[in-house]
């Protein structure tokens, strides 16, 4: 794995445009302005975004916004979710005791030599696969 990569999980371009977290949407935005190394998302992330930014009865952003946020995160170097990852995440999610969904992003992050996943939804720490997950918003 390498330290020249990041992956970025989901939560981490949300809070970009979340301002009811206003810390977290400082501390994303400093992040991805500043990240020295190159950064990978997967098509699961940028599907995710859409829907973490137009869910609700409040959304985030308007569906205009959600479409150019997503059109914008596509322009890191992006993990296509194929078949052999999906079973990949399936058996990480197994042998991790993991859901699928942070399974299929740890699969994508390591199938793209990433030494690192800036995520908030697994530990602090932890290393899966090879890759460190760091928690961008620990205090």
């Amino acid at each position: 794995m390498s330290a020249d990569r990041a992956f970025v999980d989901t939560n981490v371009l949300t809070y970009l445009f979340d301002e009811s977290e206003p810390k977290k949407q400082e501390q994303a935005q400093r992040l991805l302005k500043n990240e020295k190394r190159e950064i990978f998302v997967s098509t699961q992330v940028l599907q995710e975004l859409y829907v973490s930014l137009t869910k609700g009865r409040d959304p985030i952003a308007t569906p205009d916004v959600a479409e150019r946020a997503v059109r914008e995160a596509s322009g890191y170097s992006v993990v296509q979710v194929d078949l052999p990852l999906v079973l990949s995440g399936i058996d990480a999610s197994r042998r991790h005791a993991i859901s699928f969904r942070d399974a299929l992003i740890v699969r994508a992050a390591a199938q793209s030599g990433c030494g690192v996943l800036l995520s908030e939804d697994l530990n602090d720490g932890q290393v899966i696969d090879g890759v460190t997950v760091v928690n961008p918003f620990r205090d």
